[in-house]
């Protein structure tokens, strides 16, 4: 990846470009809201493990998707942070359905 981003809005855009199949989306929608739901279970109610589940079950919905739908490379192993802040800015985008006109802004 030669790209280099400086900021997380410089960033964005591309991210959504990596993600433009929709069923990568819909998978990684899905894997986020299970990941909050694990976590939220695991600190609120417990078991502790159940919090360490939480990352396992995100990036692994995440990854599944980029191997088998999109036939990318994840963001994560470049950035990280900005990945995981794309993928909770997706899923708040597609739970207040403003992901549409969010992916039409930026051409796709």
């Amino acid at each position: 990846m030669a790209e280099r981003f400086r900021s997380f809005e410089e960033f964005w855009p591309y991210y959504l470009r990596e993600h433009a199949a929709p069923a990568t989306r819909a998978v990684h929608v899905a894997g986020t809201g299970l990941a909050l739901v694990a976590l939220v279970w695991g600190v609120l109610l417990g078991p502790w493990w159940v919090v360490l589940l939480a990352p396992v079950i995100g990036y692994g919905f995440a990854w599944v998707s980029h191997l088998a739908i999109e036939r990318n490379r994840p963001a994560t192993f470049t950035y990280p942070l900005w990945s995981l802040r794309g993928d909770l800015r997706m899923a708040w985008l597609a739970a207040t359905l403003r992901l549409g006109p969010e992916l039409r802004r930026h051409g796709l």
